[in-house]
């Protein structure tokens, strides 16, 4: 009865792509494995807020919510935490209305397959993340992917296409996972006013690290209110769990009205809730002086591995070092764990095949010193 399961499971065994989970115990920026300590460099907790244990004792003395919602938003599930939370996005962002969901895997889903039918157009960055893939499909309507950070592409595709359909979106990633780098916003903008478009943006990676108040590449590049839904989680920089969108209020009801990923969903504790909003609040306006600094040490870490002739790419905390073949990552990935450094291997079909790399996922609280020796290692591993 399995005997095609098994079969698939040996090839990703045999193309070095099997994946397996592994339980750790986390302390700050260190991971322990046994007696074994190593420095946590693959994940996205990207301000050290999520394992900083002063910022969780001072929520805890004003903790007083429910550690369970037992219903969906519709239902039970929401409450004051949440309009509080989702007033507060609406006033940072000037945006008519919020919507809180339980992931940003669940966002992306949920607005792609909501906002668009069989009538209409997505026009998709190829390289934005498999959750706005997965909801475009699920929608059922045409897309087209223009090539990576490419808007000449894009606006060919759009001339081309635009005017046989109803509603058109363009979506994108504001920071990318995979490769760090940046879209232009503004261009994007342009764009989209241009070719009567509804601009989606993900600011999953750069919420809570960019702009003057934490809140993105769209407050970076000067742009918030010219996007027509921002899409942000609490699950990275700010250290919680759950996602959620802000913008026009026709969008925002429509979405309360038709996302089944909402709809059909327990809603997430009010405690998560109310973290998130602590952190927003009192963590994030005094972490200017260490956002700066993540981005520093990002650009001094990269001048290394090129200076080591490693191929990266992007400008922001998320550092990769592209290998190409499965196996090289997972060696590189052995022994820089072997030397200390929590470094995973990211393969297909994270990542195209033969660009499998390494994913150094950078922390406010590392150092250059912690990570100096990186780009030797890497360097003596493959050479």
């Amino acid at each position: 009865m399995f005997e095609r399961y098994k079969k698939e499971l040996q090839e990703l065994k045999q193309n070095f792509c099997e994946r397996k989970l592994i339980s750790l115990k986390k302390d700050g920026k260190y991971i322990f494995d046994g007696n074994k300590k190593y420095l946590n460099l693959s994940s996205n907790d990207y301000l050290g807020i999520a394992e900083d244990r002063k910022i969780l004792k001072k929520f805890l003395k004003i903790a007083d919510f429910s550690m369970g919602a037992a219903s969906s938003r519709l239902l039970t599930g929401s409450s004051y935490v949440y309009a509080k939370l989702e007033c507060l996005l609406s006033a940072l962002y000037r945006k008519d209305r919020s919507l809180i969901f339980n992931s940003g895997y669940h966002a992306n889903t949920g607005i792609m397959s909501a906002l668009l039918s069989k009538k209409d157009v997505v026009f998709c960055d190829k390289l934005n993340h498999a959750s706005i893939l997965d909801g475009i499909k699920l929608s059922e309507a045409k897309m087209f992917r223009y090539k990576h950070l490419d808007y000449n592409h894009l606006e060919e595709l759009l001339q081309k296409n635009r005017n046989d359909y109803e509603t058109a979106i363009i979506v994108t990633e504001s920071l990318f996972s995979m490769d760090g780098d940046i879209a232009d916003l503004n261009k994007l903008i342009e764009l989209k006013n241009k070719y009567n478009a509804i601009l989606v943006v993900d600011e999953a990676h750069a919420f809570g690290v960019y702009g003057n108040r934490g809140l993105g590449l769209a407050e970076e590049q000067n742009c918030i209110e010219d996007i027509d839904l921002i899409v942000g989680t609490f699950g990275k920089a700010i250290g919680s769990m759950g996602a959620f969108c802000t913008g026009h209020e026709v969008l925002i009801n429509y979405l309360i009205n038709k996302c089944r990923p909402l709809i059909f969903s327990t809603a997430i504790p009010e405690i998560n809730i109310a973290f998130s909003y602590y952190v927003i609040t009192e963590v994030i306006p005094n972490l200017k002086k260490e956002r700066k600094e993540l981005i520093k040490t990002s650009a001094k870490l990269r001048e290394s591995l090129v200076s080591y002739g490693l191929k990266t790419t992007g400008s922001s905390h998320i550092v990769p070092v592209i290998l190409g073949e499965n196996q090289t990552a997972v060696n590189v990935s052995k022994e820089l764990i072997n030397n200390g450094y929590y470094l995973l291997p990211v393969r297909y079909p994270t990542v195209a095949t033969n660009s499998a790399r390494i994913r150094i996922s950078l922390r406010a609280d590392i150092s250059c010193e912690d990570i100096e020796s990186i780009p030797s290692l890497i360097f003596h591993i493959v050479k």
